[in-house]
């Protein structure tokens, strides 16, 4: 499909791509820890390593992800987001086959270096990336839609993944999420995606210009990755997102266990997550909707807020009502993060550049899935209860919503007389 075909259509296309960027950015699911995990006891058995060796794989590759996703967003900036789409889908696809070959440690943590990169990281900011441009005032209902919608369908990833191995074997499975992306991602990108709406003549959020409007959008110039990483506010929200990342990975890491602990069956534990993705569905459009009227110091503290909640709740788990709150509560406080800092981003250093400085935050939000694990782990050891070890770690939510209510207001064009 052309540009020519859409440029004849009048309709805003910019729906159209929160829907398309919601199927791409569940295509990521296989990249993603929620994915990964139902082939952890396969490589443990089939590789002959341990369980700590396949966990520290996962560390070190995912790592090294995250290093190089500035660049992967300085790139998307320069060649806009359906071609470096395309480019990742064939990447990502490549590194999900050779995931199937696998065959000892040094293997595996090339392997989980290139579907964190591709997947985790790069998939992600480039389908994020494709609602941001077409939304100015409601990017951030847009982008809450965009991830409830990409939320509820990745969930489906570990269910259809299991099944594959089931019926064939593990590495079959990475064969066929790989051929998935491709006919899915690819087609998508070359002939679903519009980089801009400038390019079929249509306006941010389908309404254009008008001079005598007062409130008529007036944009102004987009700071650079490097004017935007020397504002404070740009590590107030990075750290508010690495916080979510850190612990949500670290108590989902550790789920089956800590919930065995609480009284909980292997089976009911691993069915929280359905509470946690409905979780993550409502406060994204909730909070999708706040973000377009609200400043980020009172967004970030109330994320910060949810997620210190869902940490406390870990010292009184129990089968029932308890337990449920709490994986509610943690897949709100991972859907309000995603969402706010992906409309704060643009809204205070503008889209010029959006793809670097996302990009950077990707880079640190992705190292804190890595290092979240292993900190929650050694916490435990130490404390005796994962209850407890959750507890002194929700003294970091707290501080950083402290922080964030400190931001002082900030207006870099005339949208928004109070922009923090």
């Amino acid at each position: 499909m052309s540009i020519d075909f859409f440029t004849r259509h009048k309709t805003f296309f910019g729906w159209r791509m929160v829907a398309f960027a919601a199927i791409t950015g569940a295509m990521t699911g296989p990249g993603q820890t929620i994915g990964v995990s139902v082939f952890i006891d396969h490589f443990i058995d089939d590789l002959g390593i341990s369980r700590s060796e396949v966990s520290t794989a996962y560390l070190v590759g995912t790592l090294g992800a995250a290093l190089v996703l500035p660049l992967i967003g300085n790139r998307i900036d320069r060649i806009g987001v359906r071609r470096a789409m395309t480019m990742i889908a064939i990447a990502f696809g490549i590194a999900l086959v050779g995931m199937a070959g696998v065959d000892g440690l040094i293997a595996l943590v090339v392997g989980f270096f290139a579907i964190r990169l591709f997947g985790q990281g790069s998939l992600s900011l480039a389908s994020t990336l494709a609602v941001t441009h077409w939304f100015d005032r409601k990017r951030g209902l847009a982008l809450g839609i965009m991830a409830t919608a990409m939320g509820i369908l990745m969930s489906l990833v570990p269910v259809l993944l299991n099944v594959v191995i089931e019926a064939y074997s593990w590495r079959t499975a990475w064969i066929v999420a790989a051929v998935l992306v491709w006919v899915i991602v690819i087609p998508i990108a070359q002939w679903g995606l519009i980089d801009r709406p400038s390019d079929v003549g249509q306006y941010p959020d389908g309404v254009a210009p008008n001079a005598d409007d007062e409130s008529t959008v007036v944009v102004a110039p987009s700071a650079t990755r490097g004017e935007a990483i020397k504002t404070s506010r740009f590590w107030i929200v990075v750290v508010s997102s690495s916080t979510v990342g850190l612990l949500s990975t670290a108590l989902n890491f550790h789920q089956i266990s800590m919930l065995g602990d609480a009284g909980l069956s292997a089976t009911e534990a691993a069915a929280m997550f359905l509470p946690q993705v409905i979780g993550a569905a409502v406060s994204g459009v909730i909070f999708g909707y706040l973000a377009d009227r609200l400043p980020g110091r009172v967004l970030i503290p109330m994320a910060m807020g949810i997620l210190a909640v869902s940490l406390l709740l870990t010292l009184v788990l129990a089968p029932g009502t308890t337990v449920i709150l709490y994986a509610i509560s943690l897949g709100a406080a991972g859907g309000s993060s995603r969402t706010v800092t992906s409309t704060l981003l643009p809204r205070w250093f503008g889209v010029g550049h959006i793809g670097a400085i996302q990009g950077t935050a990707t880079l640190v939000g992705v190292a804190s899935t890595a290092l979240g694990p292993v900190m929650f782990s050694i916490a435990k050891d130490v404390t005796g209860s994962y209850g407890v070890a959750a507890a002194w770690f929700a003294l970091i939510p707290v501080a950083v919503a402290i922080v964030a209510t400190t931001m002082k207001p900030v207006s870099l064009d005339t949208r928004h007389a109070d922009a923090a």
